[in-house]
């Protein structure tokens, strides 16, 4: 993540909101700072996409949900942000009238580039954890087969590593499993 201009910029919560709202670019608030956000690369927007499809087509019939990287996510007053996909059971909760604030995902999947790694696995993942709602992170690379997957049992959060053509990701607050093969299909390394 990058600051705006090559400045610091601070705002309230509520100030934030009012930016984003009229912006043409995505921005994540944390404690009062404002950071505009990079865009992907072809292999993030592949695995991205193919992620979503894999679990659409295992939540046909079922309560989830899925919502893209446009979807904003409040973990509290203090910090606001872009998961690359969220997954919700049940009906969305959002925060105020304006429908696009999600408050509930059950499921947080960020796919890891260079730029964002470092803070995918730590601040954010710290906020994360806040969520009462959040039973699974999920960390996928774009650089080689392997998904982080951490599951909340209790006060403690678990990690198993999948790495590897045949491995397999279950995620079982959503019933669903993640096949690495299927994920990386379109992905080509070395890009």
């Amino acid at each position: 993540m990058s600051a705006l201009p090559n400045q610091k910029i601070f705002m309230s919560p509520e100030e934030y909101l009012k930016f984003e709202r009229t912006s043409d670019v995505k921005h994540e608030y944390l404690d009062g700072e404002v950071f505009a956000m990079a865009g992907a690369s072809k292999n993030h927007n592949r695995i991205q996409a193919t992620v979503s499809g894999l679990l659409f087509t295992q939540f046909v019939g079922r309560p989830y949900e899925t919502f893209g990287s446009d979807q904003r996510v409040k973990v509290d007053a203090t910090f606001y942000t872009y998961p690359d996909i969220s997954v919700i059971c049940g009906e969305a909760e959002f925060d105020e009238s304006e429908l696009d604030t999600l408050l509930n995902p059950i499921v947080i999947i960020e796919i890891l580039s260079p730029s964002t790694e470092i803070y995918d696995r730590g601040k954010k993942f710290q906020r994360y954890r806040e969520l009462d709602s959040l039973q699974e992170y999920v960390l996928i690379a774009q650089d080689s087969l392997r998904i982080e997957h951490y599951l909340r049992q209790g006060e403690k959060w678990i990690l198993t590593d999948a790495r590897g053509p045949d491995a397999v990701v279950a995620l079982p607050s959503i019933g669903c499993t993640l096949a690495l093969r299927d994920v990386y299909a379109k992905v080509e390394f070395g890009e």
